[in-house]
């Protein structure tokens, strides 16, 4: 197709969404990428793929499928579909011949789920405008069609995955969110074989709502328990209101279920959004991080109450104020009972000392600079994880929400 004869006005990309959206409706799984990569052809783009994040947020994975381009796997880190899919901003990246070789984030709302790669004979403000729809609509019909189809698993999955690994994973809310006061985001680890480690948040409102927790135990005994855990923390979440409700609902759950011998160490956190008021209630965990720019600033603490499963009294909660900017660091003890060289914990203050010099270099972003700080503590770690080890990291940014006004 001739660079003249490729039509990219407003309404014929509005015309070529509507053709995509209405024809993906009634597909099949295995056909949505093929139809993918038809609709960029019709406006002159080609070596269409679809690459989507490994379970170890490590490489961008080529989904594999006719007319699409398959080539290799793509690090997250240094490039440019890297680049693309930690920043969920367009790269460009100039090829031979004067071509341009596209990457689109594909964002669901906010959560990453891959990227778009596709190449143009050239590329003007019409073409990128259509191609930000373009992967916005791609984003949705993938996420859609995943609760239908193995094919995106399958395409995730660089290694064997246990069975625990397999219900926890089904058990998680996305990794991402991200509205103006707030951004969150969590990694598990080991991804192919986390067993007792969970966590699972909502926003209610001006309300965010967050559980980390982690479960006595491995294999499926403690895939058991995080899964009875996280479905009662829900059914309080939206039944009740206060903390201390939510611990002695979750704490009945266990305790009826698995008996006296059993318990699962939890955090659980309310924020305003709009005033960066924190309540919190920890059960045996380590206490968060308080990070403000950049450097760890204290402790969050709290009245420790037994953990979840133990019947123990109602919880004493424990009230903190955010400044705009600050981030807040959960974190399980995988992370710091690691052992390292010489048989000693990695430990918290090896920890801080990794956040703190990682907070002197440039931010990628939150979800980009916690990828970065659990790699680095894997390394530091000397690339063991032996139990399960969680990172789930806020972002407060404040503010109302008062320029959705007009939708209301």
């Amino acid at each position: 197709m001739s660079e003249e004869s490729v039509d990219r006005s407003e309404g014929f990309g509005e015309r070529l969404l509507g053709v995509l959206l209405d024809r993906a409706r009634l597909l099949p799984p295995q056909l949505i990428a093929p139809l993918i990569a038809e609709e960029v052809a019709r406006i002159g783009g080609h070596d269409v793929s679809i690459l989507l994040q490994d379970y170890a947020q490590e490489l961008l994975v080529p989904l594999p499928g006719k007319k699409l381009h398959v080539g290799q796997p793509e690090p997250v880190t240094g490039s440019p579909a890297g680049r693309a899919f930690q920043s969920a901003d367009v790269v460009e990246v100039p090829q031979a011949g004067g071509v341009v070789r596209m990457y689109l984030p594909l964002l669901d709302g906010s959560d990453q789920v891959g990227v778009l790669a596709l190449t143009l004979e050239t590329v003007g403000d019409d073409d990128r405008r259509l191609l930000r729809r373009l992967s916005g609509l791609v984003a949705d019909m993938l996420v859609t069609k995943n609760a239908y189809t193995d094919q995106f698993f399958l395409a995730r999955r660089r290694e064997p995955m246990s069975v625990s690994a397999e219900i926890q994973w089904g058990l998680l809310p996305p990794l991402t969110m991200t509205v103006p006061q707030v951004e969150v985001a969590g990694i598990l680890e080991p991804a192919y074989r986390v067993a007792g480690d969970s966590f699972d948040y909502a926003l209610n409102d001006n309300i965010l709502h967050l559980a980390v927790i982690d479960a006595m135990g491995h294999d499926l005994d403690a895939a058991a328990m995080a899964t009875i855990v996280i479905g009662a923390y829900r059914h309080a979440r939206r039944v009740f209101v206060s903390l201390a409700e939510k611990y002695a609902f979750m704490d009945q759950a266990i305790s009826r279920q698995f008996g006296a011998d059993h318990f699962v160490t939890a955090q659980l956190m309310h924020l305003n959004i709009a005033t960066g008021e924190l309540e919190l209630v920890n059960a045996g965990h380590p206490a968060p991080l308080l990070i403000r720019e950049g450097q760890v600033l204290r402790q969050l603490e709290s009245a420790t109450t037994l953990p979840v499963g133990f019947g123990g009294e109602t919880p004493r909660i424990r009230e903190h104020t955010l400044q705009r900017g600050d981030r807040v660091l959960c974190y399980t003890d995988g992370i710091i009972e690691e052992r390292v060289d010489g048989g000693e914990p990695f430990g918290e203050e090896r920890l801080i000392r990794c956040v703190n010099r990682l907070g002197q270099e440039p931010s990628g972003g939150m979800r980009a600079d916690l990828r970065l700080l659990s790699h680095t503590l894997k390394k530091e770690r000397g690339g063991r994880t032996s139990d399960d080890a969680t990172l789930f990291m806020i972002e407060w940014r404040g503010g109302a929400a008062d320029h959705l006004a007009a939708l209301d």
